[in-house]
């Protein structure tokens, strides 16, 4: 392993005009370094691509890709990481905010696991609304910040198919060569997070980070909001 290897930082765009900027400047703020994003658009009916477009004025040199049709998650994901060169990957929605020192945490965590075979190490996440007021932690937190009950590690396929502890899958860090060996997201699924985790934790262990990663949108009309609601 590289001791500073490239991270894709892959942001997909759907109707998140309002908060696109905000996301992409995460990402360009990390403290982190070697990182390549790419931007896709899955043809937003909203002002997304202007939004994006006005961006890239201060921030050329980056990939964006513009769906003719709405493609959905899975497929516009696997499109975009085509040009992707990075030995990891964070898949980020453009409603999402990475704090500053999260890619440095990930690859460290990366680089200094105790865990052979990793594929994908995850933290925590705070959960805002759409005017960044704390809703709450993806895992609860004590007063230092760090979690009441630690999420698992290791060979946790159990844990995932037994639904026994939810995943934080936006705060994940995956390593490209494993994303690839298990053929890339199922584009026949409209929650590839679940999907991946099944496959990928068969084979190879997680890490978890105790900190706090990530801000993710909690949105009303959101995928998130719908996941975990009855029959779905």
């Amino acid at each position: 392993m590289q001791n500073n290897p490239l991270v894709s930082i892959m942001c997909l765009c759907y109707n998140h005009s309002e908060f696109v900027e905000e996301s992409l400047n995460s990402v360009i703020k990390q403290t982190y370094k070697n990182i390549e994003l790419l931007i896709a658009d899955d043809c937003s009916s909203d002002n997304s691509v202007e939004v994006i477009n006005d961006w890239l004025k201060k921030n050329p040199n980056i990939t964006f890709v513009k769906n003719s049709v709405n493609s959905g998650n899975t497929k516009t994901f696997n499109s975009l990481y085509k040009l992707a060169k990075g030995e990891y990957f964070i898949d980020l929605a453009a409603d999402d905010i990475l704090l500053e020192d999260c890619v440095e945490k990930q690859v460290n965590a990366f680089q200094n696991s105790k865990y052979d075979d990793l594929a994908i190490v995850y933290g925590n996440a705070e959960l805002i609304d759409k005017d960044n007021n704390h809703i709450k932690f993806y895992y609860p937190v004590d007063q230092s910040g760090k979690t009441t009950k630690k999420p698992p590690t290791g060979d946790i396929y159990l844990s995932i198919i037994g639904q026994k502890e939810k995943i934080c899958s936006v705060s994940s860090l995956v390593k490209s060569s494993v994303f690839e060996k298990l053929g890339k997201y199922d584009e026949s699924l409209g929650y590839e997070d679940l999907d991946l985790w099944i496959k990928a934790s068969r084979n190879y262990n997680f890490d978890f980070i105790d900190s706090i990663l990530v801000q993710k949108r909690e949105l009303k009309n959101s995928l998130y909001q719908h996941f975990f609601l009855k029959k779905q």
